[in-house]
C-alpha cells in the first residue's frame, strides 16, 4: 500500500470516526410529540378526573378527552435531523421551552400551577355556563423564586393591574397577557384590612405553551355553588386542558350527554368567563387523538389555520372562540347538522 493511498485511508477512518460523533453530539433542540390523552369522563388508575360532590350528577357516555405534548428534552444531533423529517414531531430550540434564565424545576412547577388555574377557571366558566354567580380574584398560590414571591401572598384579593380594575380572572390574565414578558406591572391588592401595590415584573412561562406570567395561580370561587369539585391528574402541566375541564363538568352535572356517544377529544385555554385562547402543539395534539380514535376535536379559532394545514384523515375540526361556541358544536354533532368548523387557509 502506498502512502498515499494509507493517508487518504486514515483521512477517510477519521472523517467517519468524526461524523459519527458528531451524530451522537447532544444539541440545544427539543422534540415536541404526541402526549397522552385523557378522558375527563372517566378515570385514571380508579381515581375519577372529575369528582362531583353535593350534587346530583349523571351518567355519561363517550368520550371528552384532554390532549397533551410529549417532550423529548435530550436530542442528538441525528435525533434532531430525524425529528425534523417526522411529521408527527416539532422540533424546536430549547430555550423556546425552557427559558435560559429559569431552572427545568422552575418550569415545571410554574406549568403545574398553570394545570390548577386551569382547573379553577374550567369549574367557574362551568359555573356561570350554569348561572352560577362569582366573585374576587385572589392568590391561591405562589411560586417560589418567581416575580410574585416575596410581593404576593397566599390569600391575598388582587384589586388592580396598573390602576385598571381587575374584575375578574379573565381580565387579570389578559391584562398581563397584553403586557408582554419584562413589563413591570403594579398589581393593587387587598391583604387582610390593608391595601397595598406591589410591582411584579413579567416573565416567560417556557413550556410547550409559553406566556407571560407573574408566577401566581389566581382563584376565583363561585360564590353559590352548592356542591365541590374535585380534579385529579398528575404529571400533566399548562393550561391548556381548561375548556375540556370545563365539558367534563357540565356533561356528569346535565341529564342530556354532551358527546351523544361519540369519541370528541380538544383542548383550549379557558377563562373564568368562558373565552377559550390558542395553545401550542396543535398539531401534535390532533395526532394523539386521532390516533387514539376521536372523530371531533374542538380547536380554538386562533389554531384553526394551523390544524387546517394537514390534519389527521377521519378527524372533524370544530371552531370554538367560547364555551358556549364548544356546546353548540357538539349539540349540532349529536343532531347531525352542520357545526362551525375550521377551514383550510
Amino acid at each position: 500500500m502506498s502512502r498515499r493511498t494509507l493517508t487518504l485511508l486514515l483521512a477517510s477512518l477519521l472523517a467517519l470516526a468524526l461524523t459519527g460523533a458528531a451524530v451522537g453530539t447532544p444539541v440545544p433542540y427539543v422534540a415536541l410529540g404526541p402526549g397522552p390523552t385523557y378522558n375527563t369522563l372517566g378515570d385514571v388508575e380508579g381515581t375519577p378526573v372529575i369528582a362531583i360532590t353535593g350534587t346530583e350528577v349523571f351518567p355519561t357516555d363517550g368520550h371528552l378527552d384532554l390532549t397533551t405534548v410529549g417532550v423529548d428534552p435530550s436530542l442528538t444531533l441525528l435525533e434532531a435531523l430525524r425529528g425534523w423529517f417526522d411529521r408527527d414531531l416539532a422540533v424546536v430550540p430549547r430555550d423556546v421551552v425552557y427559558p435560559p434564565d429559569k431552572t427545568d424545576e422552575q418550569v415545571n412547577e410554574e406549568n403545574a400551577a398553570s394545570m390548577v388555574a386551569s382547573q379553577s377557571s374550567a369549574v367557574t366558566a362551568a359555573a356561570r355556563q350554569l348561572g352560577f354567580d362569582t366573585f374576587r380574584v385572589t392568590v391561591r398560590e405562589v411560586a417560589a423564586g418567581s416575580p410574585s414571591d416575596g410581593r404576593l401572598e397566599v390569600g391575598d384579593v388582587l384589586l388592580t393591574v396598573d390602576s385598571a380594575p381587575v374584575a375578574d380572572e379573565a381580565g387579570l390574565r389578559a391584562a398581563i397577557t397584553a403586557a408582554g414578558v419584562g413589563a413591570a406591572l403594579e398589581v393593587g391588592y387587598q391583604r387582610g384590612g390593608t391595601r397595598g401595590v406591589a410591582t411584579v415584573t413579567t416573565r416567560s412561562s417556557g413550556g410547550d405553551e409559553p406566556r407571560p406570567v407573574i408566577g401566581i395561580t389566581p382563584a376565583e370561587a363561585p360564590a353559590d355553588l352548592p356542591f365541590e369539585v374535585d380534579i385529579t391528574l398528575e404529571e400533566v402541566g399548562g393550561p391548556s386542558a381548561g375548556l375540556m375541564f370545563a365539558l367534563g363538568i357540565l356533561d356528569k352535572l346535565g341529564k342530556a350527554s354532551l358527546t351523544g356517544g361519540k369519541y370528541v377529544a380538544g383542548t383550549g385555554e379557558i377563562t373564568s368567563d368562558g373565552t377559550v385562547g390558542p395553545i401550542g402543539g396543535i398539531t401534535q395534539k390532533l395526532i394523539a387523538a386521532r390516533g387514539k380514535g376521536a372523530d371531533v376535536f374542538l380547536v380554538p379559532q386562533d389554531n384553526c389555520a394551523e390544524a387546517s394545514v394537514r390534519p389527521p384523515s377521519g378527524l372533524l375540526l370544530l371552531r370554538v372562540a367560547s364555551l358556549s361556541d364548544a356546546l353548540t358544536g357538539l349539540e349540532a354533532v349529536r343532531r347531525g347538522t352542520a357545526p362551525e368548523l375550521c377551514s383550510a387557509p
